[in-house]
């Protein structure tokens, strides 16, 4: 069939936020409400014909982004860093475009990223929190000990075969990763496990919580947990942590599109302050 669509005349890399509770994941599905066809369901209507939105990555149902990133051509008069005031107007609620940027075609959202990072989120306080319970997973049966975690995930660093930590249905052709950074760290009620790196295998994230609060929790030692992933032994990975708890925080670039302020983790740390003494 003959395209009709105009020649595009810009690529416009938006920098996005969405509320993962509200999504089947980024990717668009048949039936199912997601960020890619949300977006490209409003551009359509300001452009008048359709346009494809890539994403650096795919996000599962239920994860959130702090810091989403993707791309889309187009043939319109509006320039780049117009778009995310314009999208905005027209977007529902639960996803943003924090900022928009021009960028040459031979960059891509995705290929040209050269990291992703994560943050996953437990609480650990018996008592529940409605203002945190969407972004966390509440984690208090057993003591969660952050230092067995941080000891845990310190020989991750580096390039590593992970097929331990890799769903089925993936269509990557390998499961080595480089990880760039890894770390857990406690705040009061809070403790929080946060990733960098090059790309993420399908599912990882989730089934390495899953895996390392046993860890915390002495369910599981530090050595156990080597052995698995060292080996392979993907039978042996049997729980993942729920989707809510995870968030994209962001995407690396050599030469980012975005200013600095839009770039920063806006992924708040949860905390507690104390009540006052008197009102």
């Amino acid at each position: 069939m003959f395209d009709r669509r105009p020649a595009p005349n810009q690529r416009v890399a938006l920098l996005v936020q969405y509320l993962g509770s509200g999504f089947h994941g980024w990717q668009w599905q048949p039936n199912q409400r997601s960020v890619q066809a949300e977006l490209e369901t409003v551009i359509e209507k300001i452009a008048g014909y359709p346009v494809r939105v890539c994403a650096a990555g795919r996000t599962d149902t239920g994860v959130h982004a702090a810091g989403q990133v993707a791309h889309f051509d187009i043939n319109s008069p509006i320039p780049a860093h117009k778009w995310a005031v314009v999208l905005n107007n027209h977007l529902p609620d639960g996803v943003l475009v924090r900022a928009s940027a021009p960028v040459s075609f031979d960059w891509h959202a995705q290929y040209s990223a050269i990291w992703r990072r994560y943050r996953y989120t437990l609480y650990t306080e018996a008592q529940p929190n409605l203002f945190v319970d969407p972004f966390v997973w509440h984690y208090y049966h057993t003591p969660i000990d952050e230092t067995d975690i941080q000891a845990a995930l310190k020989p991750l660093v580096g390039r590593h075969h992970l097929s331990a930590f890799r769903r089925a249905g993936s269509k990557r052709a390998h499961s080595w990763v480089d990880i760039h950074a890894a770390e857990c760290c406690r705040r009061g009620a809070f403790v929080t496990l946060e990733v960098q790196a090059s790309g993420f295998l399908y599912g990882m994230m989730r089934l390495l919580v899953g895996m390392l609060v046993q860890v915390g929790s002495q369910r599981r030692s530090i050595d156990d947990f080597h052995h698995i992933w060292k080996n392979e032994r993907r039978e042996a990975v049997k729980y993942a942590a729920p989707a809510k708890g995870l968030c994209l925080i962001g995407i690396g670039y050599p030469e980012p599109p975005f200013p600095a302020q839009a770039r920063s983790s806006a992924m708040p740390h949860f905390a507690f302050d104390p009540l006052p003494i008197s009102c």
